[in-house]
């Protein structure tokens, strides 16, 4: 586990390591501790991937930093493209529903693919500006925080990564029920708290500049809304 100084990061206090565990061979780990809290550098490396998911899903720090820094994750570009697929899905559907028309042309029109792909693309642009007016708003408040690409990159791999809670859109409207549109309210909810939590963890911020750069972030997406909608598109 010996690696680059900084190449770790300490789950409780976010201090740098250089190891996360010391392997004394014939299956003897001992787990390092870190020189600045002397608490365990990283405690989820002996927990099952469940509970740290678990963790994960209550937005605590701890999981976030573990799952970031210590962890070799790289399916943050299909998550983001599977997350899309399901807004675009689940948008799709509702544009079916507005329709009143029951003529056989028309639902064979609706069903046609384009429609979908239309949704698919609409549902990236307003994520696209989403994170476009994050980074503008951290980098305008804390440029000090995003001086390298690198620094570009995490926040950008922690973002996607902290979307996956749009998966849960898809048995929201397999289940449909009368608080189905609380749900998609509560959905979104969260994954705004996933978002938060994961600038925080990646820039080791304070609560509220996070949620500051998210609220001009919603901005700028609703923007976009509202230009496809004076264009006269269904979103």
């Amino acid at each position: 586990a010996m690696a680059a100084l900084g190449a770790y990061r300490c789950i409780e206090c976010n201090g740098e390591a250089t190891e996360l565990y010391r392997d004394y061979q014939r299956g003897v780990l001992r787990i390092s501790i870190c020189k600045s809290c002397q608490k365990p550098v990283d405690k989820y490396i002996e927990y099952d991937p469940v509970i740290i998911l678990i963790n994960a899903v209550l937005c605590k720090a701890q999981a976030y930093r573990h799952i970031l820094f210590n962890t070799k994750i790289n399916i943050h570009g299909k998550l983001c493209i599977f997350c899309l697929l399901c807004e675009a899905y689940l948008r799709w559907l509702q544009l079916q529903d507005s329709s009143q028309n029951t003529d056989p042309d028309d639902l064979i029109r609706y069903a046609k693919e384009w429609d979908f792909y239309r949704m698919f693309g609409i549902a990236s642009l307003e994520q696209t500006s989403f994170f476009i007016g994050i980074f503008i708003t951290l980098w305008w408040m804390t440029p000090e925080m995003l001086k390298r690409k690198s620094d570009f990159i995490l926040l950008l791999k922690a973002l996607l990564l902290s979307t996956y809670g749009k998966l849960l859109l898809i048995p929201a409207v397999i289940w449909e029920h009368d608080y189905t549109p609380l749900c998609l309210a509560f959905i979104k909810v969260f994954v705004l708290i996933s978002n938060s939590q994961a600038i925080r963890v990646t820039l080791n911020l304070n609560r509220i500049l996070p949620w500051f750069a998210i609220f001009f972030g919603l901005i700028l997406e609703n923007g976009v809304v509202c230009l496809f909608q004076k264009m006269g598109w269904d979103v």
